[in-house]
């Protein structure tokens, strides 16, 4: 039987990409016409139970950029296209996701996936709760702060996810994510 939360996650996931289908071409087709193919970009991370797989994103750095330098997060990255810094900043990056969804690797809510290196920042108690549930495409964190906060606020929201983690919960998550992503939001 399907919980509730899966249901949501599959049923809005198939909503959202029939309703951002122009939205996603068009994506595509910048990423491609500004710097070739390949459009999606596939990075390891860590799901239920620690057990890793491939979400997808929009191409937003130009190809090979690895090879550039491993500049990270840095505001004048010179490696992130045009392209790469308008679909960033408005998240149509994280689209992609959505397929991670309906795969079962991702939900729509849940604490953001974390890369391999990223379990050495947990004890193995948050780390065994953290992993208790699925990533998501959104969460606590990323409703409550989108990008300014810090590590320690971003990994305490995460772990109280995972504690009060409910229907409800993501349904107000997901308001106010998308009230934050229309820049209505506070913070």
């Amino acid at each position: 039987m399907m919980s509730c939360k899966r249901f949501l996650d599959v049923a809005l996931s198939l909503i959202l990409l029939c309703l951002l289908s122009p939205l996603l071409l068009l994506t595509a087709l910048a990423i491609v016409l500004e710097s070739g193919s390949p459009v999606l970009y596939r990075q390891t991370r860590l799901g239920l139970h620690g057990e890793p797989f491939g979400m997808l994103k929009f191409r937003s750095m130009v190809q090979n950029a690895a090879a550039i330098g491993p500049y990270f997060t840095q505001t004048d990255d010179p490696r992130i296209t045009r392209v790469g810094r308008f679909i960033r900043r408005t998240s149509i990056d994280e689209l992609p996701q959505l397929c991670n969804v309906l795969r079962g690797e991702m939900s729509l809510v849940g604490p953001r996936p974390d890369v391999p290196a990223q379990r050495a920042l947990y004890s193995d108690a948050d780390w065994a709760q953290r992993c208790s549930v699925r990533p998501g495409i959104t969460g606590l964190a990323q409703a409550l702060y989108r990008s300014e906060s810090t590590e320690a606020q971003r990994l305490a929201a995460d772990l109280r996810y995972t504690h009060e983690a409910s229907c409800w919960l993501d349904l107000k998550i997901l308001l106010l994510t998308c009230k934050r992503l229309s820049g209505k939001g506070g913070n």
